[in-house]
């Protein structure tokens, strides 16, 4: 056989033999995962912490001047905010207290009939009114960590049936479903249902 032709063939057949080899030692480039930095990752914000503090604890908000100011700007208190302008209670409120006050949502509200808000808004009725609003406010500070089960009287001078079970508080049959709105006169608890003195029938 030519020489030549014999080292072609050897180096052919090398070839085949080492190549497979040569390639599963050789790095693939669209397999090799990509090229990893020593930079440290930057860590995540740490979230608040309920009760810690510098951080919020649930159901509070920035302390407002007073708290009809409080109750003005909260979304959730249009109609409380409303119906304490027609009684004439701001006064009241703005500048007296502290005051711990169980405020109706404006789904409370909503829940009467219409009729009976329209007579409740009347000038001759103004006095039942300042009734009804004044048996939602209790003399004091006392945020939900401090209601405990009883009575407790109020501005309107009857008292409301306070039930604390574990974390739900009840006023009456109303329930707090939100606590501890914070001012700088009182704290206000927002509670599902307007709580009515005794003997009085809307």
């Amino acid at each position: 056989m030519n020489p030549r032709m014999r080292r072609t063939i050897t180096g052919t057949a090398l070839g085949a033999i080492l190549f497979p080899i040569i390639a599963a030692c050789a790095p693939q480039q669209t397999a090799e995962a990509p090229p990893t930095t020593t930079q440290p990752v930057p860590e995540a914000p740490a979230s608040p912490t309920p009760g810690v503090q510098g951080s919020p604890a649930p159901g509070t908000q920035t302390t407002a001047e007073n708290v009809v100011d409080l109750i003005d700007d909260n979304p959730s208190l249009r109609t409380l905010a409303s119906v304490i302008d027609e009684a004439d209670l701001n006064d009241t409120l703005e500048k007296g207290g502290p005051y711990t006050i169980f405020a109706p949502s404006d789904q409370a509200f909503a829940a009467i009939p219409a009729a009976t808000r329209e007579r409740l808004l009347r000038d001759e009725n103004r006095q039942q009114l300042r009734q009804i609003l004044t048996y939602h406010v209790v003399p004091g500070n006392l945020t939900a960590n401090q209601l405990q089960s009883g009575q407790v009287q109020t501005q309107a001078g009857n008292a409301v049936n306070v039930q604390v079970d574990g974390q739900q508080v009840r006023v009456n049959d109303a329930r707090v479903i939100q606590p501890d709105l914070q001012a700088a006169n009182g704290v206000v608890h927002i509670v599902d249902r307007i709580i009515l003195p005794p003997n009085l029938n809307l």
